[in-house]
């Protein structure tokens, strides 16, 4: 399966803190409100994993997954603005597309944001991986939350090839557009 590698939590950070310039804070895109990239002067803490409730579930088609991050808390916090999207026991995570940099994601307290995962491209590739989980975070610094393939509503496995997740957005449609999705 071709997907990029998983790296531990500290990796992330240093290569986080070494790929940013600080100068780049104040180019992050912005989104509609509710749940968007931070602007550095005003940017809320990072979000603690209690604070933050994630679902996964299949979509109406079967090669894509539907992610929701809700921050349960009563402030706004952030995430990455790209969710890690991990396959049972394979290699890697799911690449972004669009294809950038982590930044933070800005979540309003009680507001909910979406993301959409293609696992494979064609379900009947003979290439594709079966597996029995998939592991969702909000952020490379916290630890996910696994859901089995029946918890997402496929079956006994997740197929997967090449799998690609969009970015936070603030409504699913506007998720499922990025994949082209309808």
């Amino acid at each position: 399966m071709r997907i990029r590698p998983v790296l531990t939590l500290s990796a992330v950070a240093a290569a986080l803190l070494l790929a940013v310039p600080q100068s780049s804070a104040a180019a992050m895109p912005s989104a509609p409100s509710g749940a968007r990239p931070s602007k550095a002067a005003a940017q809320p803490r990072k979000c603690s994993a209690n604070a933050l409730g994630l679902r996964a579930e299949q979509s109406a088609d079967h090669r894509v997954l539907h992610l929701r991050v809700t921050n349960r808390s009563s402030r706004a916090c952030t995430v990455d603005r790209v969710p890690v999207v991990t396959f049972g026991n394979l290699d890697g995570a799911a690449l972004p597309k669009p294809a950038g940099q982590s930044a933070p994601y800005r979540i309003a307290a009680g507001l909910t944001a979406y993301a959409s995962v293609r696992t494979i491209a064609d379900r009947s590739d003979p290439d594709a991986r079966r597996v029995r989980s998939i592991t969702v975070s909000a952020d490379p610094s916290l630890f996910g939350r696994a859901f089995t393939a029946r918890e997402l509503g496929a079956g006994s496995a997740v197929l997967v090839w090449e799998p690609v997740t969009t970015w936070w957005k603030p409504s699913a449609a506007a998720a499922d557009r990025v994949l082209g999705v309808r």
